[in-house]
């Protein structure tokens, strides 16, 4: 069917006949958002309605929103643990779900210090899939002709372990890239990457970047785009290209693929892929050897037409970094999910950053939301439950917590995601992600909350014991001005004896002190991931956070309920801090991570 024959969806002129279908689907689901969110919640419950779990509300198979409501409570992680655990340890009855667990799904968020176990099961596949599928007809949309060439993308796969009970325990992209419908997916113009799978699913971290890098290289004339799954990934892959250019240079020169890749299946791969090509290892050299990496991806990737990163929520740090590299390239964020589910797109993926709305698809989950209360964030200490409102009740410029119900098990669970409602599609809320829940610092996928800090700096502090010496106040900051970003802590310790200052090599350890404290996904990422640097503690002259204080007080804040803020990001009030350093700390060695052996 040729193009100009296709009828225009309300989003624009489909690309192709395909997508002309994944628009109009779209169209349906956003004008009959609250009749496909009855359908979903009925199914749900049609389908777990027996389980462990839902007996215990006593819903004598009520399939109805009302019932539902009145008698299924909101749940934090901490409430289905127990159930999910007897899941993980082996356990095969309808728990949590009718249909067999396949897997386990981990979170970047942390319970007790380890990632969350979010169960799925094999159907939650092919409607995660078909999120996916809606991406690249909405870019075409905006930008032409991607059918044209090829995305170099950064992917990877990350530790797998399995639980006592035999049951693969993952992060939901390791799993996806693992799965059959990503191994043997169907040939499209619109989707093809330079790098091959066997790149992507080499869990050596270093030959995984070293050859997907390499193959971006070859390919250079055929890029259109450039993505990463988050910003601070390919920000990680331009450090990497720094490091390594001279070796990729050479490869490409020599058509001989380094010693330093070993893995049989990308030796082979490569074998295909890698030709002597002295043109190219001279514009490589050329453009990586000064100290002027301004606009490298054009410079390197001319026909590059966006970044596809996400920039939004904590990646919004990166933003000035990315256009630096980029040369201001538009960053569409295209899509919105977590391990625990899938939400939406976003149907205007070229808008500025800070404009970023994300559409929930109804048919992905029953979705409600809890009006967020600034001054009681928890909700849960007042004597009546707090009200949920479903998708289509929602009201403009209100914040929300999201609340979900999923075909894997999940009732009324508390994601801890806070959005704020920015206009509607159709029938179809349209969400702006504000922040994660209570978390302080992020630099990669590493979530660390108030509490976790404190009990880092408490940890710490017992090093300071033998010098007589104890921290006054401390503050944070996720550093993104390296690569990569780390976490840098400001202390103001009080020395009763001034002649016995505590030593650096007892600071450098209370950096590594404070690192062990934190959870393994901070570890994983610092230790295998290389994605976080190593943690850095600034120490202030005493009375820094004095003049913080009058700093904030003359900005409006009130002098009887100041509170030294655990982190900042105010520029005005990190200058202030770094002119009052005396001296920086860095941990010695990398905190301890015991790899998950993969199955």
């Amino acid at each position: 069917m040729a193009i100009e024959s296709l009828i225009p969806s309300p989003l624009g002129r489909p690309a192709c006949e395909k997508d002309a279908k994944a628009l109009e689907f779209i169209e349906d689901m956003t004008k009959n958002t609250d009749k496909v969110q009855e359908k979903v919640l009925g199914e749900i419950l049609s389908q777990n309605g027996e389980t462990e779990y839902l007996k215990l509300f006593d819903l004598y198979g009520a399939t109805d929103r009302e019932t539902f409501k009145a008698k299924v409570p909101m749940i934090t992680y901490e409430n289905v643990q127990p159930y999910i655990q007897r899941i993980a340890n082996g356990d095969r009855s309808p728990i949590l779900s009718a249909k067999p667990i396949s897997e386990f799904l981990t979170s970047s968020g942390t319970s007790a210090g380890e990632r969350k176990l979010m169960p799925t099961i094999e159907d939650e596949l092919p409607r995660r899939q078909k999120l996916y599928s809606l991406l690249m007809p909405v870019m075409n949309l905006y930008v032409p002709d991607l059918d044209k060439g090829k995305g170099l993308y950064f992917l990877f796969v990350k530790a797998e372990r399995k639980t006592p009970g035999g049951l693969l325990a993952r992060p939901v992209l390791t799993s996806y890239y693992n799965s059959d419908i990503f191994k043997t997916r169907p040939f499209d113009p619109y989707l093809v990457y330079t790098s091959p799978n066997e790149a992507i699913l080499c869990v050596d971290s270093y030959q995984s970047m070293y050859t997907q890098m390499l193959c971006g290289l070859i390919m250079r004339d055929e890029v259109l785009r450039v993505g990463a799954v988050f910003a601070s990934g390919l920000l990680r892959a331009i450090r990497f290209l720094q490091l390594n250019w001279r070796q990729l240079a050479e490869d490409i020169l020599t058509g001989i693929l380094t010693h330093k890749i070993s893995d049989p299946s990308l030796i082979s791969c490569m074998s295909k892929i890698l030709k002597p090509d002295k043109d190219l290892a001279r514009l490589i050299r050329k453009e990586c050897e000064g100290e002027n990496w301004e606009g490298i991806i054009t410079r390197i990737w001319p026909k590059t037409k966006y970044i596809d990163v996400i920039v939004t929520g904590a990646m919004a740090q990166y933003i000035p970094t990315i256009d630096y590299y980029s040369g201001g390239l538009p960053k569409p964020c295209t899509m919105y999910a977590s391990s625990e589910c899938y939400f939406g797109l976003n149907l205007k993926p070229m808008c500025d950053p800070s404009e970023v709305s994300y559409t929930i698809m109804p048919n992905m989950g029953y979705f409600e939301f809890l009006l967020h209360d600034p001054l009681n964030p928890d909700q849960l200490s007042t004597d009546s439950p707090p009200r949920l409102v479903d998708m289509v009740d929602v009201e403009v410029g209100k914040e929300y917590e999201l609340i979900i119900t999923t075909y894997t098990g999940l009732c009324r669970y508390r994601v801890g995601d806070i959005l704020r409602v920015t206009g509607f599609d159709n029938s179809a809320p349209q969400f702006k992600f504000i922040r994660r829940k209570n978390v302080l610092l992020s630099i990669d996928s590493d979530k660390t909350d108030e509490s976790e800090l404190q009990k880092a700096v408490e940890n710490a502090s017992v090093l300071l014991r033998e010098f007589d010496a104890t921290i006054i106040e401390y503050t944070s900051n996720a550093n993104t001005r390296s690569i990569p970003g780390h976490y840098v802590i400001y202390w103001e310790l009080l020395v009763k004896d001034m002649t016995y200052w505590p030593t650096k090599e007892t600071l450098d350890k209370c950096c590594l002190v404070m690192e062990e404290s934190l959870n393994s996904v901070y570890r994983q990422c610092r230790v295998a991931d290389n994605s976080i640097g190593a943690l850095e503690i600034r120490v202030v002259k005493n009375g820094t956070f004095e003049e913080v204080m009058d700093y904030a007080i003359s900005r409006g804040a009130s002098i009887n309920q100041y509170k030294a803020s655990r982190c900042v990001d105010s520029v005005p009030i990190l200058e202030l801090l770094d002119s009052r350093v005396i001296s920086a700390h860095f941990s010695p060695a990398a905190p301890l991570w015991t790899p998950e052996r993969r199955h």
